[in-house]
């Protein structure tokens, strides 16, 4: 488009609150939603904020025509339904709207990290050696140490430093653990005890590496305390959110940087994200692993991919309209220049 800014197309701020968050959360995401609103706006869009309280959305867009929108879809999935962002997406796309971010199918996929594992393996991007059990019959797992996950999680959920065994009994006990609090499979991987990257991508049939950032545990001693936990995500004042160090741009040299760049974009592609993903890699012995690919990472202003975008030039506005930008080229009424 040649001003890439249509007034006559709107940005459509879709974001799910749920009545039954407590009043603390309830208040920093209307406070977020306004800062991304206020950023978007700063761009030159006019921007419309859509809250969802229920998965009804064809009644909360029962007012937009999508000829007429483009929307930014920031929903983490419908309130109540748990593990329904793919179905946000999906319900988007029987609508006929566009929007941002990946499709159904690819966020659908990222939930199951049996499958993601799979079809990084397949097409030979590096991963963690790994295994999954669904029963504690662990015979033939020899590598220690080694991290269980719930198979079907995000945002770290159920890693901490309990998570890395380093013995079979340990490994057993984990696995356990999993089993009976999250009621599904435990996945098994090889502890890459080394350098951890964030890794922010955005474009389609040209993908940009944004500055990677790096997870310093220096910190920690201790093997089982270097990784990023559950609690260095969410809970302030804990261990590992106070002394995880974030390093962006990670100190990289040429060849790293080309290698990391070249493993993640091949996985970006293989997982088949659209617009922006976030990955999380780690090097050991000159390999750069990809432990997940995140296709619907937070974006949010102090997240590591508004923080990667700041350092290679963007403001926070400008990330914003680059991801607007990069969903109005599936727009029928638009025509844009390739970015």
């Amino acid at each position: 488009m040649a001003d890439q800014r249509r007034s006559d197309l709107s940005v459509l701020l879709l974001h799910n609150l749920d009545p039954g968050w407590e009043a603390c959360d309830l208040k920093n995401a209307l406070e977020e939603v306004k800062t991304l609103e206020k950023a978007i706006r700063a761009e030159g869009h006019i921007v419309k904020n859509v809250p969802i309280f229920d998965s009804d959305l064809a009644a909360s867009l029962k007012d937009f025509h999508p000829g007429n929108h483009i929307v930014f879809n920031w929903c983490e999935g419908f309130p109540g339904i748990p593990f329904s962002e793919a179905l946000v997406a999906e319900s988007l796309e029987s609508l006929g709207f566009v929007y941002t971010g990946s499709t159904p199918e690819v966020l659908a996929l990222s939930w199951d990290k049996g499958r993601v594992k799979h079809l990084l393996r397949d097409s030979g991007v590096p991963t963690p050696a790994w295994r999954m059990y669904n029963n504690l019959e662990v015979d033939g797992w020899g590598t220690f140490p080694a991290i269980v996950k719930p198979a079907r999680e995000h945002s770290s959920s159920g890693v901490t430093s309990e998570a890395v065994a380093l013995s079979p009994e340990k490994l057993r006990a984990r696995i356990a653990y999993v089993l009976e609090n999250f009621r599904q499979p435990a996945l098994v991987e090889d502890f890459i005890d080394g350098r951890e990257f964030h890794v922010s991508l955005w474009g389609n049939n040209s993908v940009e590496m944004l500055p990677p950032a790096e997870m310093d545990f220096s910190a920690f001693k201790d093997v089982r305390d270097r990784l990023c936990t559950f609690d260095s995500k969410f809970n302030p004042g804990s261990r590992h959110y106070d002394q995880i160090r974030l390093s962006l741009p990670a100190m990289l040299d040429e060849k790293e940087s080309e290698d990391l760049e070249q493993v993640a974009q091949a996985a970006y592609r293989v997982m088949g994200c659209r617009d922006y993903a976030r990955l999380d890699i780690r090097l050991r012995d000159g390999i750069f692993y990809v432990l997940d690919v995140n296709p619907n990472p937070d974006i949010s202003s102090d997240t590591s991919m508004a923080c990667a975008a700041e350092v290679a030039g963007y403001s926070y506005g400008a990330m914003l309209s680059k991801m607007v930008r990069l969903a109005s080229h599936r727009h029928p009424l638009l025509h844009p220049q390739e970015l």
